[in-house]
């Protein structure tokens, strides 16, 4: 198949997902085109069967900012065309689905509507929970949905919250966010403490764009409880919005020495493989990602029971789910975790398992039974 792919090239689940599928479908034969303003972070490594085209908006005095989505439909339906595409693969309902709504409708004096691209939509949360709450959004993300031929959604939960908000004609269908197990895993050695100055204390990690979703507050707050009991050092990875905020709060809390803001790292394998354990204590996530990549790397994690973690994080087993805001109950699930070393490691071999059953390959072969029957439907 020739397969198109619109995403976001910024750190974020939504782009590495988009990234990866990529990148698998390209090991299985298959042709794939990214569309995006700048390469995706984790596109990394050469390949005969990728392809990336840089979406470039035209900026223009009337206009109070560049008319990106219309450069990206342009771009798209100049691909299609040329290169015959299958199926045009939209991570986002906006702008993306919306894009190449318009792409195919562009190509429409060109290319019979039977042998047009198929549009298949992935909604991963943002473009639901916050742009298509908002009133100004609303119609645009429902269009999106409608008009596409087929969508998923990276979570059931993800999945009630859009039939809930939208209503929409189209079924839904679930293909969980995945996760790369030959890459994630955990690595030897004790290079990577060593290079960070990291003794025999416990590691702690947290990764995100620090958003006030991710309640990064309370991420410090937990990680300060712990501290005073375990020797500890936290790591925080990503950066945001509320960075700055997090960093005037270690400062007044003299948790300076204790706390290291790494910034956005593609890398990630080798922070998780030195982490003791990762704290997640989102309002809500519309699968957590981040979460799942860490226990591959044999991480067990403290999340909120909300949105997609109740997926595929275990109570008990894997990891601690506690409601978001519970500091001193994620605190004592902490203790518990890091101060039995054989419990550590139960956990860590469970959610290493655990996180085979979200390997890539498995949910790649969905999408590909996914884009099979939008190419087969007339």
């Amino acid at each position: 198949m020739k397969i198109g792919i619109s995403c976001h090239h910024t750190y974020g689940g939504s782009g590495a997902i988009a990234t990866e599928l990529g990148k698998a479908l390209a090991m299985r034969g298959h042709t794939v085109h990214f569309f995006s303003q700048a390469a995706p972070f984790r596109l990394g490594t050469y390949s005969k069967n990728i392809f990336f085209h840089e979406v470039e908006a035209m900026n223009y005095p009337l206009f109070e900012s560049p008319y990106y989505a219309l450069a990206l439909a342009s771009k798209i339906a100049e691909v299609a065309f040329y290169e015959k595409l299958d199926v045009v693969h939209a991570h986002y309902a906006i702008p993306h689905a919306i894009s190449a709504l318009l792409a195919r409708q562009m190509l429409e004096e060109k290319c019979p509507a039977s042998r047009c691209f198929r549009i298949a939509t992935t909604l991963h949360g943002t473009d639901i929970t916050i742009v298509g709450a908002d009133r100004s959004m609303h119609d645009a993300v429902r269009l999106g949905i409608n008009k596409s031929d087929g969508v998923t959604a990276v979570s059931s939960y993800l999945k009630d919250e859009t039939i809930s908000l939208f209503t929409p004609r189209k079924p839904i269908e679930v293909i969980h966010n995945f996760v790369d197990t030959s890459v994630f895993r955990r690595l030897p050695g004790r290079q990577t403490r060593e290079l960070l100055g990291i003794g025999s204390e416990k590691v702690l990690i947290h990764m995100s764009n620090f958003r006030p979703v991710k309640r990064i507050t309370d991420v410090l707050a937990v990680f300060e409880l712990i501290q005073k009991k375990i020797p500890a050092t936290l790591l925080l990875v990503g950066d945001g919005p509320e960075r700055s905020e997090a960093e005037t709060w270690v400062r007044i809390n003299g948790l300076t020495g204790k706390v290291r803001f790494l910034g956005k790292i593609d890398d990630i394998v080798p922070l998780l493989s030195i982490a003791d354990l990762m704290l997640m204590p989102s309002n809500v996530e519309s699968f957590g990602l981040a979460a799942l990549e860490a226990m591959a790397c044999g991480v067990p994690v403290i999340v909120t029971n909300a949105g997609g973690f109740p997926e595929f994080v275990r109570q008990g087993q894997d990891g601690f789910m506690h409601p978001h805001g519970d500091v001193d109950g994620m605190s004592q699930s902490a203790f518990r975790i890091l101060g039995d070393d054989e419990l550590w490691a139960r956990f860590s071999n469970a959610a290493q398992m655990q996180a085979g059953q979200f390997e890539t390959a498995l949910l790649v072969e969905k999408y590909e039974s996914f884009y099979r029957k939008l190419i087969e439907t007339p």
